[in-house]
């Protein structure tokens, strides 16, 4: 089996309701309804109960059971089985801790290697790289590592923008991605802006939405096409 992913830049964009951005990709990409696998790690001002009610409820009327993996009798089991895997956003550096910590890493990997769809939006995306370390978030806990699931070969970095407020003195996304650049130049980081998303067909990608991305790569900044075959970064390229 090959790998499908879909990595949404954001739950929501602009006004948009919860998860309506996503939605449309998430039906795309799994093409059937059928109950999924909610990993809620990423959440820190909410249980994780409470916010594997608030997925379940966006879903619920587009016909998807959602159960988060906290709740789960035999975790691995679960991981292993799932129809699909759906990883939240918020805190990058909470979510990767307790991946690691549970040691889910690589029982989530094998799952993705077996087929099992994987969908993540914000930090549920960002982790889908090579580490962490162009993620937007406040470190607020250590994890053991800044390696992450490892799903494509290069960096990720959600959210994006290179809108600079006027009179902001302090570093832009642009500044702060030209220093990962500056330690890692062979390295890619795709950025990509809210209401995007990234579907992964085996060595296939497009970037999904309305929007272009950038990729950041060798201290150079270029165009990241919207809808348009981008499989090349797959290859590291």
């Amino acid at each position: 089996m090959s790998r499908q992913l879909l990595l949404c830049s954001s739950s929501k964009a602009g006004d948009s309701a919860y998860l309506e951005p996503v939605i449309p990709h998430l039906q795309e990409r799994l093409k059937t309804a059928g109950s999924l696998l909610f990993v809620p790690y990423a959440g820190v001002g909410m249980s994780y109960d409470e916010y594997t009610a608030r997925v379940a409820e966006a879903l619920l009327p587009h016909g998807y059971h959602v159960k988060g993996l906290h709740n789960e009798a035999d975790p691995e089991a679960a991981i292993a089985n799932a129809e699909a895997i759906l990883v939240g956003g918020g805190n990058t550096f909470h979510l990767l801790a307790q991946l690691q910590q549970l040691e889910f890493i690589e029982p989530i990997r094998a799952a993705v290697a077996a087929g099992v769809p994987y969908i993540g939006w914000s930090a549920g995306s960002n982790i889908a790289g090579l580490t962490i370390r162009t993620t937007n978030d406040m470190p607020i806990v250590q994890p053991p590592s800044f390696d992450a699931l490892a799903l494509v070969p290069f960096q990720l970095n959600p959210h994006y923008s290179d809108y600079q407020p006027p009179g902001f003195h302090g570093e832009t996304r642009d500044q702060r991605l030209a220093e990962f650049m500056a330690v890692e130049p062979n390295t890619a980081i795709l950025a990509i802006r809210e209401g995007t998303a990234l579907k992964i067909d085996g060595d296939d990608m497009t970037l999904l939405g309305a929007s272009d991305g950038c990729v950041f790569k060798a201290g150079q900044k270029s165009v990241l096409p919207c809808n348009t075959d981008i499989s090349a970064w797959l290859a590291g390229k």
